[in-house]
């Protein structure tokens, strides 16, 4: 049985913050790299594209990254993506995990020098992945931050344990058009809330086309 706390306890407590910058700062505050975040939108709005360039700049806080690419895999559209969002510039401390399912997946944090980020491409993909699933992951690493993709429909994360993730994320992220929106538990007086322009010509292109 987990203890319980007390008025002390939670007054006293003190958590460690990432201090994030510019237009990272206005969108997402100032977080802690732990939790679950959440990235959903609909095929083609910049969702991999986004999520390896958050990735890329959560490698200067952390000794290690990870993006599990389990509906794209090891694949030439993946490679695609991954220079585009240059992420060679980071060497080493980044990994890429090819289609690894939630087995495989926890096997490999409970080792030495894990990972501390991991996106996981996309929830549409796993096998088997549901709130007990989810539940176990989380609780086995409350130290790790899982930032999960979903698909949109009817302007709602698919498939429907992808909700339920997306009420349970510190960071909800919603991407349309090149553009990112995000809702964050982690505001601040000086940031967070702010949309994310993932690509600034595509971005133009949707919304002037939309007027």
């Amino acid at each position: 049985m987990a203890r319980a706390l007390s008025n002390r306890n939670i007054c006293q407590a003190s958590f460690v913050t990432a201090d994030f910058e510019g237009d990272w700062l206005a969108s997402f505050g100032r977080p802690e790299l732990r939790g679950v975040w959440l990235i959903f939108g609909e095929s083609g709005s910049g969702k991999t594209h986004f999520a390896l360039q958050l990735l890329k700049y959560l490698s200067g806080f952390v000794d290690r990254v990870a993006y599990d690419t389990v509906e794209q895999g090891l694949s030439l559209s993946f490679q695609r993506a991954w220079l585009d969002a240059e992420m060679a510039e980071i060497g080493s401390k980044a990994i890429v995990l090819d289609k690894e399912q939630m087995p495989e997946l926890d096997a490999r944090l409970r080792r030495r020098k894990a990972p501390k980020v991991v996106v996981v491409d996309s929830i549409t993909a796993l096998t088997g992945f549901a709130r007990s699933t989810f539940a176990a992951l989380t609780a086995a690493h409350p130290d790790k931050l899982f930032i999960f993709l979903a698909h949109e429909e009817g302007g709602k994360p698919y498939p429907t344990i992808a909700q339920h993730v997306r009420k349970l994320a510190d960071v909800k992220v919603r991407v349309e058009g090149f553009r990112a929106y995000v809702t964050t538990r982690y505001s601040t007086d000086d940031g967070g809330g702010e949309p994310f322009t993932i690509w600034a010509e595509g971005a133009s292109k949707y919304y002037g086309n939309k007027k």
